[in-house]
């Protein structure tokens, strides 16, 4: 299906590919792994023809289809979500929009539109629908969601709707960068379960351990500028490649012995007359050998331990009686959590359920509305965001970040500790804000590690992280011996980390003691009851209702003054998401018109212009994710108050 052969790409004087090959046959399943940086993300613009190889080939079938996810945003229009989710071609789209003109009555029914018609049936246009319905449940998309404008959801939302559309067009090859980042558990295991049977060939980059170990039959590594192919899951790569480079190591010390023992004969013996000859020949055995290069150690890798905290009392942190709302949305009512010395509990549930907004209450970032948060004896708690830019300040660099700490710390010994996270050299004075998604998470770490807590409190820790640095922060959560509390659809993480679930869902908790297994196992075995009872008859209601008519017009008004408030709730979080989107848009219009100010040459004749504009850049800056972070969780909620069917 897919051939690659001897490619080379270099970007000013660093080569990321040399004589690179590669062949993809349908059904393939391949992770494609490597450090950040090894040229991953660029080998798939290079197969997509988004850029050219400075040599070599990428042979594809004439009429092969490709569909490709990319790991950051893409634009969207006035589409709605399913809209967007069945438009699998330039030309199913152009006849959508003439069906849909038509149907609106601002086209003419002629005869042209009953060709238009026939011409979408022929395309299989009129099964798009009924095909992307189900996978768009399945990504999360509540039926209510389906009409939405595309462009009011969150980046996150986006890159569901753009992953369904892939499934519904069924590419010959999916090439899929980072699939999982913007996925929760439940949709996560869904798409994974899809994916089992999905026709075409995947290739995917991916950070989740669980997921390359569960679908992939085959792994290539970029490393050393050249593609390496093993056979089987991520696990089966890591143990090939450990005996690959065993053997290659004791190749290469024998053969250096055997150069050695000729060299020394040869350095002893070349100015004997008796021995000259045999002297020669072995100079002569030497140079004809083959010589094996010598392994190459891997990139540097974060390498690190949590110092271990002060022993706090057995008690950590409760919630007692906590509510929460945002605007009339209700996530929490009399909100009860308690959590112990020693435990490591993850949180699971849906997007929406309200694990973030949890976790902030924990952390003290939201404000307890009523109720009460209680830390425990010398309990010192640490947040680690989702959105790695609240924890950072965008105008500072890597080492006046990493300076600011509650403890005093000496230059020295930061320095010391950014050189373990892979900040050397010059790389401590680059900005925070031109930092990579991987880079602001690995100076997170940084900073909990040079003011370390007791209770750290982690949403998605992994994401952005390469497979070892997640590693690397396993290992070093697991040797933690304060309380954890973390958010993460990483399943190999949480799998081998956790010791208690808490399952929220509705505004309730479900404490579940035990791992992540113990949790699968438990709800796995509710599951199968509730279907086991499914064909019996419920006779629980049989019998005459208290109260008769008298309590059924109470419970009809009950009803309706829920339904009143939620309507007030829906207006007014609609207004305020309008609200955030006009300043959003504003903010980034003023950063457009900032940017080509200080290019403009003539802005630095003009005294003190340049420091002024780039004084605003900067406030822009630190306001964009703060303002966006506020947009997605009033959406968030506006989507659940959407999802109970509640009227604008």
């Amino acid at each position: 299906m897919l051939n690659v052969s001897g490619l080379s790409k270099a970007y000013g004087g660093r080569t990321l590919f040399t004589e690179a090959s590669l062949q993809v046959n349908r059904g393939d399943r391949i992770g494609l792994v490597g450090p950040n940086g090894a040229g991953k993300s660029t080998l798939f613009a290079l197969l997509l023809g988004a850029e050219e190889a400075d040599a070599g080939s990428v042979d594809l079938p004439r009429h092969l289809r490709i569909g490709h996810l990319p790991q950051e945003n893409v634009p969207v229009g006035d589409e709605t979500v399913l809209e967007l989710a069945t438009a699998i071609t330039p030309e199913i789209v152009s006849l959508q929009r003439r069906i849909r003109a038509v149907e609106a009555g601002e086209a003419p029914d002629d005869e042209g539109f009953h060709e238009v018609q026939q011409q979408f049936e022929a395309l299989g246009g009129y099964q798009l629908e009924p095909r992307a319905a189900p996978i768009l449940a399945g990504l999360g998309f509540r039926p209510t969601d389906l009409g939405r404008p595309a462009r009011t959801l969150s980046g996150g939302w986006v890159m569901r709707a753009h992953l369904a559309r892939l499934l519904v067009l069924e590419p010959d090859v999916l090439l899929l960068d980072e699939p999982t980042n913007h996925l929760d558990l439940e949709s996560l295991l869904w798409f994974q379960d899809y994916l089992r049977n999905y026709p075409g060939a995947i290739l995917a980059i991916s950070h989740d351990r669980e997921f390359l170990n569960r679908l992939m039959d085959g792994i290539v590594e970029i490393r050393q500028g050249r593609l390496w192919r093993y056979r089987g899951n991520y696990d089966a790569y890591l143990e090939q490649r450990a005996a690959n480079e065993a053997q290659l190591l004791a190749a290469y010390k024998n053969q250096q012995r055997e150069i050695a023992r000729l060299q020394n004969f040869v350095d002893r013996f070349r100015a004997k007359n008796t021995k000259a000859t045999q002297a020669q020949s072995k100079l002569k055995q030497i140079e004809r050998m083959d010589l094996i290069e010598a392994p190459v150690a891997d990139q540097a890798t974060i390498d690190f331990r949590f110092p271990q905290p002060e022993r706090s009392g057995l008690r950590t942190i409760r919630l007692e009686h906590v509510a929460h709302a945002y605007g009339g949305l209700r996530v929490y009512d009399d909100l009860e959590f308690e959590a112990e010395r020693g435990q490591r509990i993850v949180l699971v549930g849906p997007n929406g359920a309200g694990k973030s907004t949890l976790l902030k209450l924990l952390a003290g970032v939201l404000p307890v509305q009523s109720g009460e948060r209680i830390l425990g004896h010398k309990v010192k708690s640490g947040y680690y965001s989702q959105y790695r830019i609240e924890m950072l300040q965008a105008g500072r660099t890597v080492l006046e970040e990493a300076l600011d700490t509650p403890q005093p710390v000496t230059e020295q010994s930061v320095r010391t500790v950014l050189g373990s996270f892979l900040f050397r050299g010059d790389d401590v004075f680059k900005a925070v804000r031109v930092l990579s998604g991987g880079e602001k998470s690995r100076l997170a770490l940084v900073k909990l590690l040079l003011d370390p807590p007791n209770l750290l409190l982690m949403d998605e820790p992994t994401t952005h992280l390469d497979l070892a640095s997640v590693d690397a922060l396993l290992e070093a959560l697991r040797q933690f011996q304060g309380t954890l509390v973390i958010i993460s659809h990483d399943v190999y993480f949480i799998r081998h980390l956790a010791n208690h679930v808490v399952e929220v869902r509705d505004g309730r908790l479900r404490h579940f003691p035990g791992g992540y297994d113990y949790y699968l196992e438990k709800t796995r075995a509710e599951q199968q009851a509730v279907e086991a009872r499914a064909g019996v008859p419920d006779t629980s209601d049989a019998g005459p209702r208290a109260g008769g008519k008298a309590a059924g017009r109470e419970e009809r008004r009950r009803r309706a003054e829920e339904v009143q408030a939620r309507s007030r709730a829906r207006r007014e979080l609609q207004a305020r998401v309008t609200e955030l989107e006009t300043q959003i848009a504003e903010l980034e219009q003023r950063q457009t018109e900032l940017t080509a100010i200080l290019e403009d040459p003539a802005t630095y004749a003009e005294k003190g212009a340049a420091i002024e504009a780039n004084r605003e850049l900067l406030d822009l800056t630190e306001a964009l994710p703060r303002l966006t972070s506020e947009w997605e969780e009033a959406a968030t909620a506006l989507n659940a108050l959407a999802d109970q069917g509640v009227g604008s």
